[in-house]
């Protein structure tokens, strides 16, 4: 029946053939595609990569929404106590832009943080009493202090933190990393997404997480906190496992006649994406299922670990995903965005944060995964140095600041208890050794053995990458 299909669908006018001479490439996927599983051993890889040898494997991004203050957490300075009050000095501002939330304040007035810090390990890194539990694990973290980009308002940032450019459109990192290293367990995608549930804040939208332009099986799946992690996975009911297979036999014949006729590389991951939605059935309840976890794990990483889509939750997840070879896991958490009443917001989120951050640290450690294995914890941007409304003794807010934040890292080949970059006395400006995100970008893409100039994809006559034509490798973070 489909031999006679194709004789149908065989058009060969100019058109046609043009595009089949110059998809041909897709023609060979379906192909391969179309093999038994157990030649696959690294899926999707492109031929070539990686560049030269990686120090990481795999990757997971704790990423804080809304703009962690770098004053209250990691960016301890001392002076601004002093300062309580005193107007933002010009000789800091240097005429710099300000959001349209604070831009119209009478006055810029210094508010130091209300927390203590001290300094832990032997690296004698300087961590906020906000958070004990990642000060147990100082002396795994390389710091960076340095880090600035150009967009000041959160969506713009986000963007571009995740895919390189403030507009919608480009593919994200992850996508970008599944795209050019393939996957390394063929159960389960190459790349996962996390949100921790009922935290509030910016929105988040699938685009960060998204293929842009990149065919579509590189785009991100995201688990959910409910009973069923990927959403319309199980077989309805009276539909078992041999009816699924023989349904998928057929439609991968009627997409092979489609292919046949215009080449088109979607249709070949159209066909990835349900066989690995079959494949998912069976390995997504294992990785869920979190009975076999003994309570030993469940105290490192907190009470509410027990909780599915909690932060905690999400980061024990994390770690059963990354055990299985998931290249990529993006974990969200949001509400750091506090314009007003800081010090209660940014306690609240250190306390739901802190213990599963260090766990997820210390699990991957004891499990001898943390060399290979790259954690990164961060947001889009850091806070003013300056009070967002009226300013107390007690209670302040802060407006997001783009010139400088901090941001951690772990395992994956950077250096263990390290600190890089330094700010000024007030944590306004960048005074030593700068970081663009283009170069965090570049030094990520590095550690996992990728020349970031290199991995490239073409669309719409131009060649794109993650870095745009920018960044550069801060050697200096590589063990």
């Amino acid at each position: 029946m489909f031999n006679d299909l194709l004789k149908t669908h065989h058009k060969m006018d100019r058109r046609n053939f043009l595009t089949k001479s110059s998809l041909g490439i897709g023609a060979l996927a379906l192909s391969n595609l179309m093999k038994a599983e157990t030649q696959q051993d690294l899926i999707d890889a492109i031929p070539g990569l990686p560049h030269f040898a990686p120090r990481a494997k795999r990757i997971v991004f704790l990423f804080q929404s809304g703009g962690p203050s770098q004053l209250e957490t990691f960016d301890y300075k001392p002076k601004l106590r002093e300062m309580f009050g005193q107007d933002l000095p010009d000789s800091f501002r240097k005429g710099q832009r300000l959001t349209g939330m604070s831009a119209n304040q009478s006055s810029l007035p210094i508010a130091p943080s209300l927390y203590k810090f001290q300094q832990y390990g032997e690296s004698r890194a300087w961590v906020s009493e906000l958070l004990p539990h990642t000060a147990s694990i100082v002396d795994e973290l390389c710091f960076v202090k340095s880090l600035y980009t150009e967009q000041i308002n959160h969506d713009p940032a986000i963007t571009f933190f995740h895919t390189g450019h403030q507009l919608p459109g480009r593919p994200s990192m992850g996508s970008w990393m599944s795209y050019g290293l393939g996957s390394l367990n063929k159960n389960l995608p190459s790349f996962v997404v996390l949100q921790s549930k009922n935290s509030g804040g910016q929105p988040l939208y699938a685009r960060l997480w998204g293929n842009g332009f990149l065919p579509t099986q590189f785009q991100g799946v995201q688990f959910t906190s409910g009973k069923d992690p990927v959403l319309y996975l199980n077989d309805p009911e009276g539909y078992d496992g041999k009816d699924r297979n023989r349904m998928l036999g057929y439609l991968k014949d009627l997409n092979a006649v489609q292919q046949s006729s215009y080449g088109d590389p979607e249709i070949d991951a159209r066909i990835a994406q349900y066989e690995m939605a079959f494949r998912m059935q069976s390995s997504v309840p294992e990785i869920a299922d979190m009975s076999d976890e003994p309570d030993s794990v469940f105290d490192m990483y907190g009470p509410d670990s027990r909780n599915p889509g909690t932060y905690a939750a999400n980061c024990l997840l994390a770690r059963k995903l990354l055990e299985k070879d998931v290249r990529f896991v993006q974990l969200y958490h949001r509400g750091w965005d506090q314009h007003v009443y800081l010090p209660g917001g940014i306690k609240n989120q250190c306390k739901a944060t802190d213990q599963g951050s260090a766990a997820l640290v210390k699990d991957l450690k004891q499990r001898g995964l943390l060399d290979d294995t790259l954690v990164i914890w961060g947001g889009e941007f850091g806070r003013t140095v300056y009070s967002q409304g009226k300013l107390t003794e007690t209670n302040y807010g802060r407006d997001h600041h783009p010139r400088c934040f901090t941001m951690w890292m772990a395992g994956g080949g950077v250096k263990p208890g390290f600190t890089y970059g330094e700010t000024d006395d007030l944590s306004y400006n960048i005074q030593k050794d700068p970081v663009h995100v283009h170069d965090f970008h570049a030094t990520i893409m590095h550690l996992f053995g990728i020349d970031h100039e290199r991995l490239t994809f073409k669309h719409q006559g131009r060649r794109y990458r993650l870095t745009d034509v920018h960044g550069h490798v801060v050697k200096d973070l590589i063990a």
